[in-house]
């Protein structure tokens, strides 16, 4: 087996480890929408900012979410589009019309 096959399952076990809580993916869920800033992510988790930091600190290090800060805001966004069609297809929404095509690569690239 290649260094870059078993690179390549360690980022997408990586994903799926920081997809395994359900606060991370109530995030997710909210992100798909587009980004949020920290302070609305607080809001609709109903969890304290320690604990939304520390899952948006998991999410952005597997890559599934990216941020940016502007002033003293800090807004996250998703980074692999691919989750919300992950997502979809969890719920039952296999219907391929709905399936948008991800700009970016998902898994390995």
């Amino acid at each position: 087996m290649s260094t870059t096959t078993i690179t390549c399952r360690k980022r997408r076990a990586a994903i799926f480890k920081a997809l395994g809580h359900p606060a991370r993916l109530r995030i997710v869920e909210e992100l798909r929408s587009g980004e949020r800033c920290v302070c609305e992510l607080v809001d609709v988790s109903e969890a304290g900012w320690s604990t939304v930091s520390r899952h948006l600190s998991v999410l952005k290090s597997a890559g599934v979410v990216e941020d940016e800060k502007r002033g003293l805001q800090v807004f996250y966004r998703l980074a692999l589009p691919c989750v919300g069609t992950f997502l979809d297809c969890l719920a039952g929404d296999t219907n391929p019309t709905s399936v948008k095509k991800a700009t970016t690569p998902c898994a390995c690239s």
